[in-house]
């Protein structure tokens, strides 16, 4: 990594110091103040690089304070006279002597008194622009305080860096895109710190915790700091008193920690003088006062300077701490468990396999595999600690070992509740991490035939309605499902699997209305079962909402997961954004959805090629964001994972992939082609009884052109839930029916319900119609509404945007072929590509060379090239 960082912009700061700089504002200069580390040197130094006059620097510095003039004596030489009048007079005409000067001062609240009466003087007369930095918190010489104070120089503070800035350094050093959690932990640990910014990345490169997985880079462990950031913040720690060191050492193993705990602990003054000092804050949760850091950053540099047998003393006394007010909760559990692994304490096998399915409750499944892995080391060999372990691995991706785990017990050996455990997670893992479809419906048999328990029976039908939906048999999935919901007293995990397969299968079949119910329901169950599989069954939900119209409350429903995940749990974190990028690619967000997925995949990627379905939506709504944001080899390329990873195990994905597929395919300029592919995903869709996704389907290729989707989507309107499907018929009969006007009106109605790219293509196909009319106005203000939306959705290309963009007098079929001679394909590859003779292709083209008065396909591509240039 190159040691120079790039300048973050501050342009508003930047023109403000320069104006002063130059003589342009009342003021003679500027003074930046800021907590170290925010870029007062470096902004100030790059203004004054840019004047075209002298500048002399100067820093003030501890050593130099005591010394009269100090930071000025190698500008005006050595003192002739003790007296300090003459001596500061002597100085002034020295400086003076080069004409109009700038003078930066660094640090300037720690010049001695003469240097700053110096300055203040020479503020006073105009003599020279200053530009100076101070410290924030620091105690400043009253004559460099007055320089702001009246009017002298202009005070501008400095803050931190936004999270935006800090992403956008980052990314800019690292050459490629960082993942959205890592930049969380990385903003967060840093505050916005330039300078603790940029030793984080550089501390986490040479730790090997920030690399790169395809193509994002990830932070996956604690932040380390390099040794100089430790050295800078340490120089603060050497000065604090053992008792304040002891506080500080506890929470650094421990944070936050209870005020009563640590008082005991160290003290109750050591925690007072710690607050006093500003090292650490204490916040309220609920009746409970919590100790922690101020800056997160303290506690790393504790952390590096601990040795093993202090910090495994220290944790063995947190422990004794912890036990002796009882773990009721989860969140205890598992913070005591946390600590004793690596205290002096002996280590308690059932506190552990209890902690590592507490840790899977909060969706964390890396702490669950430590803490299921040390139960088994501590002697505990039972299921009891196998099961946690297995699942915290299949979360991760390394569904073989999982499997291998669960492999060493017999059904026959097994109690009802027992196989429940074990079959539930070895179906989950042998289905969707596995994804052998025929492997998994035996072991659902096998379940069904041993397991006796009416109630356990139940768990075992929710485990076959989330089976059923996935291999895309809807209407079982909803039996299955109602089987277990219309149940006296069906248990947790039974309700939150069959809202999984029920909720799902509701949603995509057009029943999208009463999958409400069925989420409050999972909203209780899913507190005691397992955190991560909130995250594939709350797509139903998201979906149901999305495809009923209701994006708003989409939004906050996805936003719920969000929340839940937290941070630093990267598992919930990339899953979660499969349900943020349902809502946004429906509103049109393509860019954003693809940056997500591409993280979201990233993230989920364990590198051991197994087939992980709770992943695979973000592989189809990838192709789509790539293909509208007109990104069409990336589109392809994601298209063809999409493809090898597709099987039985998630066949109820496939006609949303096949409209993917013609995206892809749309902008890749084969648009009679996109046509075609999005019917078939609609007759895909249709014949498994996926009615929404088919009136999704049929609207893409509205979207596409098509005039003859429409009596279909008016029947499928009767009977969907929501107003969604009623907009498409109308959108459908409009562009039959060639009514501009009408056209008009629902892109006004879908951008009213937050479809705001359909609105685009809506208004863009509009505006095609009256200018094939004659009606200039009009033309231009459906055009102007497609272009205000597009711009909305990041500027995106969709064909209907392309054609009101290039108003060329060609038919569908001679603009598509003229958009693939641009491209740079052959008549022969254009051919293969729309499966039509080469004869055709010629004959289109001379056509479209006739009515655009251009001699040969190289001027046809240079035409449309132009157009694309000036849309742009």
């Amino acid at each position: 990594m190159s040691p120079n960082w790039p300048l973050v912009e501050r342009e508003k700061e930047f023109r403000i110091i320069r104006a002063a700089l130059r003589g342009e504002t009342a003021a003679c200069g500027v003074v930046l103040t800021g907590d170290s580390g925010v870029g007062k040197t470096t902004l100030a130094r790059h203004v004054t690089a840019a004047l075209d006059g002298g500048v002399r620097w100067v820093a003030g510095t501890e050593s130099a304070r005591s010394i009269p003039l100090g930071v000025f004596a190698h500008l005006v030489g050595p003192a002739t006279t003790s007296d300090p009048l003459t001596y500061l007079a002597a100085a002034r005409e020295s400086l003076l002597a080069d004409g109009n000067i700038v003078i930066g001062v660094d640090d300037a609240h720690l010049l001695d008194e003469l240097s700053a009466t110096l300055l203040h003087q020479l503020a006073i007369d105009r003599a020279v622009h200053i530009v100076a930095t101070v410290r924030s918190g620091e105690t400043v010489p009253d004559a460099v305080t007055s320089l702001w104070k009246d009017n002298h120089l202009t005070r501008i503070t400095l803050s931190p860096f936004t999270k935006h800035q800090s992403v956008e350094l980052i990314e800019t050093v690292l050459g490629g895109q960082l993942e959205g959690l890592s930049a969380d932990l990385m903003w967060e640990a840093s505050g916005g710190n330039a300078l603790f910014l940029r030793h984080l990345v550089e501390g986490a490169r040479q730790a090997d915790t920030l690399r790169q997985v395809n193509g994002v880079w990830q932070l996956r462990g604690r932040a380390a700091i390099t040794s100089e950031l430790a050295s800078l913040l340490e120089s603060r720690i050497e000065q604090l008193d053992d008792s304040v060191l002891t506080v500080l050492k506890y929470l650094a193993l421990c944070e936050p920690l209870d005020i009563d705990i640590l008082a005991d602990l160290a003290g109750e003054e050591a925690v007072e003088e710690a607050e006093i000092a500003g090292l650490v804050r204490i916040l309220r949760d609920g009746r409970r006062l919590n100790v922690q850091y101020n800056h997160p950053l303290f506690g790393e540099v504790i952390r590096h300077r601990l040795g093993l047998a202090s910090s495994r003393r220290l944790r063995g006394s947190l422990v004794k701490a912890l036990q002796s007010r009882g773990t009721d909760t989860a969140a205890e559990r598992i913070r005591l468990a946390d600590l004793a692994l690596e205290s002096d304490v002996a280590i308690d096998a059932d506190l552990m396999s209890a902690a590592a399915r507490d840790a899977l409750g909060f969706a964390n499944a890396p702490l669950g595999e430590r803490f299921a892995r040390a139960a088994l080391a501590e002697g505990n060999g039972g299921l009891g600690a196998a099961e946690p372990l297995a699942r915290s691995l299949m979360w991760q991706g390394n569904a073989t070992e999982a499997d291998r785990v669960l492999a060493g017990f017999r059904p026959d050996d097994l109690s009802d509740i027992e196989l429940i455990y074990w079959g539930g997670i070895r179906f989950a893992t042998v289905f969707w991490a596995l994804g052998d479809a025929g492997r998994a419906d035996d072991i659902l048999s096998m379940l069904r035939e041993k397991v006796t328990d009416p109630n356990l029976a139940l768990v075992v039908k929710g485990f076959a309605a989330a089976c059923a939906i996935f291999e895309n048999c809807v209407d079982d999935a909803i039996a299955l499902s109602d089987e277990v919901l219309d149940s006296p007293n069906p248990s947790p995990w039974a309700v939150e699997w069959a809202v999984f397969g029920g909720s799902l299968a509701r949603a995509l079949t057009g029943r999208g209305h009463e999958v409400a119910d069925l989420a409050s329901r999972a909203r209780v169950a899913e507190t005691v079962t397992d955190g991560l599989l909130r995250f594939p069954a709350g797509l139903g939900e998201i979906l149901a909402l999305t495809l009923t119209g209701q994006l708003d409350e989409a939004a906050s429903r996805a936003n719920r997961y969000v929340e839940f995940s937290n941070i630093g749990q990267y598992l919930g974190w990339a899953m979660a954004g499969i349900l943020v990028s349902v809502v946004d690619l429906a509103r049109g967000d393509s860019a954003a959805v693809a940056r997500q997925m591409e993280q979201t995949l990233a993230t989920l990627d364990s590198g051991s090629g197994e087939a992980e379905s709770w992943n695979y939506p973000a592989m189809f709504y990838l192709v789509q964001a790539l293909s509208a944001a007109g990104r069409t080899d990336d589109a392809e390329r994601a298209l063809r994972t999409a493809d090898e990873r597709f099987g039985p195990h998630i066949a109820v994905f496939g006609p949303m992939l096949t409209i993917a597929r013609s995206w892809q395919q749309a902008s890749a300029g084969t648009v009679s082609l996109a046509l075609e592919t999005a019917r078939a995903a609609a007759t895909e869709a249709g014949r498994t009884r996926q009615f929404a996704i088919e009136a999704e389907a049929l609207h893409t290729a509205a979207r596409f052109g098509d005039s003859t989707v429409a009596e279909r989507l008016r029947e499928l309107s009767g009977f969907l839930d929501g107003p969604l499907a009623g907009l498409y018929a109308r959108h459908a009969e409009a562009l039959a029916a060639g009514d501009a006007v009408e056209l008009d009106l629902c892109a006004g109605a879908l951008e009213a319900l937050g479809f705001r790219l359909s609105a685009a293509d809506a208004a863009a196909q509009a505006s095609v119609l009256h200018e094939a009319a004659g009606s200039r106005a009009a033309t231009v203000a459906s055009a102007a509404v497609a272009n205000r939306l597009s711009a909305d959705c990041g500027g995106l290309r969709t064909p209907a945007l392309v054609e009101a963009a290039q108003p060329l007098p060609l038919t569908s079929r001679e603009r598509e072929i003229a958009n693939l001679v641009a491209a740079g394909l052959s008549n022969k590859e254009i051919a293969q590509r729309l499966t039509v003779s080469v004869r055709t292709v010629e004959g289109h083209i001379y056509r479209a060379c006739t009515k655009l008065d251009v001699t040969d396909r190289s001027e046809i591509a240079a035409l449309l090239r132009r157009s694309d240039a000036g849309d742009a």
